[in-house]
This record gives C-alpha cells, sequence and structure tokens, in this order.
C-alpha cells in the first residue's frame, strides 16, 4: 500500500508537471501568433502608407522588428520542441509509474489472498483440533470408566483389600489377567470335576 501510495504521489507529480509544461506551451504557441499577428498588422500599415519619407522611416524600423520578431520566433520555436520533448518523455513516465501502480495492486492482491487462505486454512485447523480434543476427552472418559471397572471387578473378589494408593495401569492389568487366568483354571476344573 505505501509502494503504491508513493507511486500515485510520484504520478500526481508528473502530471501535474505534463500539464503546466502543456500550459507554456500553449502559452507560447499563443504568443508566436500574436506576433504573427502584429507582424501581418504592421505589413498592412506598411501598404498604407503614402508618405515616401515615412515609408522608408516604417521600412527600416519595421525591418528591424521582423528580425527581432523572427529572432524571437525562432526561440520560441526551440522552447517549444524542447517542450514537446519534455511532455513525451513526462507521458512516457507516467505510463511506466501507472504499470509499477498497476504490477503492485495486483502483487498485494495475491498477498491478500494467500493470507485469506491461510486463515481459512487455520480455521479449519482450530476446528479439527477442537474436535480431536472433543473426541480425546470421550475416549479418555470411557477408558477412566473402563479402568474403574476393571479395579471394582478386581476388588469384588474374595480375599481382595482396597489398595492403599491409586493403582498404575500396570498393576491393574496384570491383576485383571490374574483374575482371568484364576477363572478359566476354575472352570477347568469344574469340568474335570463334573
Amino acid at each position: 500500500t505505501g509502494a503504491i501510495s508513493s507511486l500515485q504521489r510520484q504520478l500526481e507529480i508528473q502530471e501535474s508537471q505534463l500539464r503546466r509544461t502543456t500550459s507554456e506551451k500553449e502559452t507560447l504557441q499563443r504568443k508566436l501568433r500574436e506576433r504573427e499577428t502584429q507582424l501581418q498588422a504592421m505589413s498592412t500599415k506598411f501598404c498604407s502608407l503614402r508618405d515616401e519619407r515615412k515609408h522608408e522611416e516604417m521600412m527600416a524600423t519595421l525591418e528591424k522588428e521582423n528580425c527581432s520578431l523572427r529572432q524571437l520566433i525562432t526561440e520560441q520555436e526551440s522552447q517549444l520542441a524542447e517542450q514537446s520533448k519534455l511532455i513525451s518523455d513526462l507521458q512516457g513516465t507516467v505510463r511506466q509509474l501507472k504499470a509499477e501502480a498497476l504490477a503492485s495492486h495486483n502483487h498485494i492482491q495475491k498477498q491478500q489472498q494467500a493470507q485469506e487462505a491461510m486463515q481459512r486454512q487455520a480455521e479449519r485447523l482450530q476446528e479439527q483440533e477442537l474436535q480431536s480434543r472433543v473426541a480425546l476427552e470421550r475416549i479418555t472418559s470411557r477408558l477412566e470408566r473402563f479402568r474403574s471397572k476393571v479395579v471394582q471387578a478386581v476388588l469384588s473378589r474374595a480375599g481382595s483389600r482396597a489398595p492403599q494408593a491409586e493403582l498404575p495401569d500396570e498393576e491393574v492389568l496384570e491383576a485383571m489377567q490374574r483374575l482371568l487366568s484364576e477363572q478359566l483354571e476354575l472352570q477347568q476344573l469344574l469340568k474335570h470335576k463334573g
């Protein structure tokens, strides 16, 4: 955004300079037309003079003014050519700045789209994490209920005593295996005895 703002400021400066140069060019062209009009008016005035002496004096004055005007026209045409070149250069710079601004805008748009995609993916991952936490809590709860049932089954045997502290999972598993083995032996013994 800062790059686009900078480019837009440069663009505005270049366009302002272009307008100023165009205005100066139009002013020079207007002056040139005025000088040509003056020259034409003086030539017309010369034609209307009847007195020979005044005619010669006017002729000398006209010649001087004509030379002066021609020199001024030459200078103004030179300035006009320089202004035209400057206008052409400024137009090229303006086109380049517009292209850079457009490229920067496109780049920023792509970055925003990528950021939005990452945001959506992060939201999906957060939702999946929440679902996983809920599922883990459900499984943990079921495991605790199963463990409690196993402990109750082990402790419900005749001759069992309540543990002094919380039993580790390995001891609960061993006790469960012993209980199953004993029940299996008891069933086999009962089968043998009829």
